[in-house]
């Protein structure tokens, strides 16, 4: 497997092995591509009882979705959802890493806690599992650059098929 550079992904842009809607070649570095934050999040409930940690447990039953007209304030320690702006297909050839910015990095922001390994074959919108590791309230403004997309080939083809196929704004 390798990572793809950018002369390598807008060829397989061209070839229609990647799409991602929308696309600007300006959001490209030299082996990546920015993501931008929806205004779309989901945030959890104020609960007070356990939540069991099983096969059958959902993150939708203890969260409730929510738009921001500006930003969304997200305290210590605090956890919210979020999700990309972009939509992005792959064939079963491709598939990617989704990786926080070091800018935002530093400050304590981490946008993904566990699930930065993109399956090939996708064609959804990234949700993003945002967590504020630092001492002080950080805003989160949609359209920020929030996380970078690296895209790399398979040895073999797959296509991923699981519960979150066809993820997007109305169904993360």
């Amino acid at each position: 497997m390798s990572i793809l550079t950018r002369e390598e992904i807008l060829k397989e842009i061209e070839r229609g092995n990647i799409k991602i809607d929308p696309f600007s070649e300006n959001h490209l570095g030299p082996a990546s591509l920015d993501l931008h934050l929806s205004n779309e999040f989901r945030v959890f409930k104020k609960m007070r009882r356990v939540i069991e940690i099983k096969d059958e447990t959902s993150y939708e039953d203890i969260t409730e979705k929510i738009t921001v007209d500006n930003h969304l304030v997200l305290m210590p320690g605090e956890m919210v959802l979020g999700i990309t702006v972009e939509k992005i297909t792959l064939s079963p050839g491709i598939c990617g890493w989704l990786e926080g910015r070091s800018r935002f990095a530093r400050l304590g922001l981490l946008v993904h806690i566990s699930t930065s390994f993109i399956q090939p074959g996708i064609s959804n919108k990234q949700c993003l599992e945002i967590i504020n590791f630092s001492p002080m309230p950080l805003a989160l403004f949609p359209g920020t650059s929030i996380c970078q997309f690296i895209f790399q080939r398979t040895i073999g083809e797959a296509r991923y098929s699981g519960r979150f196929k066809d993820q997007d704004e109305y169904n993360f």
